[in-house]
């Protein structure tokens, strides 16, 4: 039986109202609730960045040599 009361617009209101809570604010030195803090992600991005220069330079050798 098909429910005829469907309201297509009920779902959107209910993912913008999910979309637009704000998270509760932190206290100062407590942890993430994802696990990592601002320092971690820098760190992470400066190490990508490392690995992709060493790379980088490896091909430039090995064309070099080649």
């Amino acid at each position: 039986m098909a429910d005829n009361d469907y309201d297509p617009a009920g779902s959107t209101q209910m993912f913008r109202a999910f979309v637009d809570e704000t998270p509760a604010p932190q206290a100062p030195g407590s942890v993430s609730t994802y696990g990592s803090s601002r320092g971690n992600s820098r760190t992470g991005v400066i190490a990508g960045v490392a690995v992709v220069v060493v790379a980088v330079l490896a091909v430039v050798i090995w064309l070099a040599v080649k």
